[in-house]
């Protein structure tokens, strides 16, 4: 008796497509290898230019005309330099882990490793009794971050082009889910070249949707990913010729998952289950490790004392100096508010700080004095509410510059998750309630990111990922950031 012809066919769908896939997966293990050896030895290669530099530097004032041989003295050193900070990167996992977050991550990591590895430096050579050069350690500081900083930057440029041409070096992925969680998962694959996921649409869970749109992602120069709304399929995922199905749903019901899990199986996609372990109503429970056993505490840790009293002498140094530097432009922009349209310059309202507390936060006036001052936020430029020279100032975000005045007098800080209006944060629920932990900041990651365009507490993944990774690397990772961003023109 013959077979029937689906026995045939899946029997010979499963016989070709598993050498395919085995062949796929070698050629993406062997790149990544390939990959993780070429930065490992850029990084090295790195540190032994930024530490000749920084001997160069700190030679300057008395090498004369010959900087040569503090450059060639400091060769050892800088091999040295680099074996522990390559060391060190591979310990964290450095090369394997994605670049998401808006690659602000990386930036911390190039900011912080380096001096990590540079007191490990110092005390090794202490502990030896060899001489130790202060101004040159304090010029590596500068000199080898920078450089690693682009180091960093330029592979995983390479490595998103690399991994997205059509050879399939990377896994076309699918995402399956819902909501502001969706969002939030494709704006990290998009980032994220070294998770090797080609993002090539996400099928929208929600039921009452029929429709089909395009969701438009907001970096500059990415392609717009399909955003699907028809039923999830096994031909829905063989038109897309789907590598991996991401579920990404954590409110989906058992029946739902098992049958996207199965829609994947019959197109011969592999299926991964995000975790969501820390998308709780307590994200910031502590917890302890007994010799690998996990425990979780019901108390939560307490604020880091130390990095709130840098923070807080950092925040008065550099606001201090930007109003220094600002002042002229400060009087320019009163003057073009005042003559472009009646009203005060400076403009106040109500915002809310950490722990809810109620604070005036100072900003130029953008929209005319009759405007009603607690409304939801422009969208767009042609708002009736705004003014000639508020369309300018919005912009090129100049309608900011007075908040150095908050971070001085303590109600702000630099950096953290921006503070909203009080008829906003009336409707959080718990979980959104957590960002008021902090200090509110000028700039933070939600504003580096594309989802910017949508309001903040639904991008509240941010702001929890901030503050349980909050550093001073990580605020110095922001900042430049930002910098960059407004260089750009992407703010």
């Amino acid at each position: 008796m013959a077979a029937p012809d689906f026995v045939a066919s899946n029997l010979y769908v499963e016989t070709v497509a598993a050498p395919r896939a085995v062949r796929g997966a070698v050629s993406r293990d062997f790149f990544r290898a390939v990959m993780i050896a070429a930065e490992s030895a850029a990084g090295f290669a790195v540190c032994i230019i930024g530490y000749a530099a920084a001997c160069a530097l700190a030679a300057l004032p008395a090498a004369g005309s010959s900087l040569l041989l503090p450059a060639r003295n400091s060769m050892p050193l800088g091999a040295a330099f680099g074996l522990i900070l390559v060391f060190l990167l591979h310990r964290e996992d450095a090369y394997r882990k994605s670049s998401g977050l808006l690659r602000v991550r990386e930036t911390e990591r190039a900011i912080r490793v380096p001096a990590q590895a540079l007191f490990l430096l110092l005390a090794i050579r202490l502990l030896l009794g060899l001489a130790v050069s202060w101004r040159e350690s304090l010029a590596a500081l500068f000199t080898i971050p920078v450089l690693l900083i682009l180091e960093r930057h330029c592979f995983a440029s390479i490595a998103g082009k690399l991994c997205g041409n059509p050879e399939g070096l990377a896994r076309r992925a699918v995402l399956y889910g819902r909501g502001d969680l969706q969002r939030s998962v494709a704006s990290t694959l998009l980032q994220s070249p070294r998770l090797g996921f080609d993002l090539v649409a996400v099928v929208d869970g929600a039921p009452a949707c029929t429709d089909r749109s395009i969701l438009e992602m907001g970096y500059r120069g990415r392609r717009p990913i399909p955003l699907d709304r028809r039923t999830l399929s096994a031909s829905l995922l063989k038109a897309y010729r789907c590598d991996m199905l991401l579920l990404a749903a954590p409110d989906f019901s058992a029946g739902d998952l098992a049958a996207a899990t199965r829609a994947a199986h019959l197109a011969g996609s592999d299926v991964a289950y995000l975790c969501d372990s820390e998308r709780t109503d307590r994200p910031f429970t502590e917890t302890i490790d007994a010799d690998g056993i996990l425990f979780a505490s019901s108390r939560e840790p307490g604020d880091p004392w130390l990095y709130n009293l840098a923070k807080r002498i950092a925040d008065v140094v550099v606001s201090s100096v930007l109003i220094a530097l600002l002042a002229p432009f400060f009087a320019l922009i009163s003057i073009l508010i005042r003559l472009d349209s009646p009203g005060p310059s400076l403009f106040a309202q109500k915002r809310v700080g950490r722990n809810g507390e109620l604070f005036d936060m100072f900003k130029f006036r953008s929209m005319f004095v009759n405007a009603p001052r607690y409304a939801r936020s422009p969208t767009s430029s042609h708002d009736p509410r705004i003014t000639r020279a508020g369309r300018l100032l919005r912009r090129m975000s100049l309608d900011e510059l007075p908040q150095p005045f908050n971070v001085l007098t303590g109600t702000m800080s630099l950096t953290g998750p921006r503070p909203e209006m009080p008829f906003v944060v009336e409707r959080y629920d718990s979980r959104q309630r957590l960002r008021l932990r902090v200090k509110p900041g000028i700039t933070g990651l939600w504003q580096l990111s594309a989802d910017r365009a949508f309001p903040i507490h639904q991008n509240i993944e941010y702001d929890l990922y901030y503050i349980r990774n909050r550093t001073l690397s990580m605020d110095a990772a922001i900042l430049l950031h930002t910098l960059i961003f407004a260089l750009c023109g992407g703010i």
